[in-house]
């Protein structure tokens, strides 16, 4: 495990796979591999890539790796998919789109599925950026499965999140998902060569009046298949990233981030707890049987796990 870690740190290829792997999976060794490496991260720019299905994420994000080449940075790809309701595992393969990178060294792409995780990111997906960060990556894209209104996990990750939206899919409709709107810092009109492509960026334009916050979403017109607008895209980008450092909002996002990832351990810790209970199965049935209440099923399975609720406030103070 010395080895491997001390490979991942180096930045070989082999090694990162393999830690990624036993990451995702949760395999024997992944608290060993990121207690080592934890203190190492912290480096890369993390950026999420997300909007509805159709809307050309991963040619976007294609376009954008090879930008980041030229500019001699590396980086490192997840690509979010939805994962099969048989196996568990990403079903669309996104990374098929990124094939031109695929014998760069700079380059290491990998497929996640959601695992039925709405919000759009799987459990391990963090951890995984962790890796990606240890092992020296420049940049580091999250791009999201596409599922709309849910996929807000993102902003808790990303540095910068862009949201890429295309003309013909109910223009007014996209901009009316608060949930996914809100979480741009970065508007993407991409195919923005198709009909109504003015009309969806006035919208955008008008919808962006109305914020009153002095530093507002840029908004950019791309045509991903035709490398139309990248460069402007990207610049925009790594300028919304150097705002964030100097408002110090850095430290925010920071925080936010941290306490994202402690809050889904507690959840899968809990989890794994209650569901190793004998107690489980029973308490299981009985809610479903509308015997008792999900909250009174949780109280029943923490008592079985010794952790204590506090009753009303002791019971409003006696």
């Amino acid at each position: 495990m010395e080895d491997l870690v001390a490979g991942l740190l180096a930045g070989k290829v082999r090694s990162l796979a393999k830690a990624i792997t036993i990451v995702e999976n949760d395999l024997p060794g992944k608290r060993e591999i990121l207690k080592s490496i934890y203190p190492k991260t912290g480096h890369a720019y993390l950026l999420g890539i997300t909007g509805p299905p159709g809307a050309g994420k991963s040619t976007l994000t294609d376009k954008i790796i090879a930008h980041l080449r030229r500019e001699g940075k590396s980086v490192a790809v997840i690509a979010v998919d939805p994962s099969s309701p048989f196996s568990g595992g990403a079903i669309l393969g996104d990374r098929i789109r990124m094939q031109q990178h695929a014998l760069d060294d700079g380059v290491f792409i990998r497929s996640m599925a959601t695992r039925s995780h709405l919000g759009g990111l799987a459990k391990n997906t963090v951890d995984v950026i962790h890796l990606f960060d240890a092992a020296g990556k420049d940049v580091i894209i999250i791009e999201t499965v596409g599922v709309g209104q849910d996929e807000v996990d993102i902003v808790r990750i990303a540095q910068t999140t862009v949201v890429v939206m295309v003309p013909g899919l109910g223009d007014s409709v996209q901009i009316s998902k608060a949930g996914v709107m809100e979480i741009a810092d970065v508007f993407a009109v991409n195919k923005a060569d198709r009909d109504g492509a003015d009309k969806l960026l006035s919208e955008l334009k008008a919808m962006l009046d109305m914020i009153k916050d002095e530093v507002k979403p840029e908004i950019f017109r791309t045509v991903a298949t035709d490398d139309v607008g990248i460069d402007e895209l990207v610049a925009g980008i790594f300028a919304h990233g150097k705002r964030v450092e100097e408002s110090g909002l850095i430290e925010k996002k920071r925080r936010q981030k941290a306490e994202n990832e402690l809050r889904a351990y507690i959840y899968d810790m809990i989890m794994e707890r209650a569901q190793g209970l004998e107690a489980y199965n029973d308490v299981v049935s009985r809610v479903a049987a509308k015997q008792e209440t999900p909250m009174d099923g949780v109280e029943e399975l923490f008592t079985e796990l010794g952790i204590r609720i506090q009753e009303e406030k002791n019971a409003e103070e006696d």
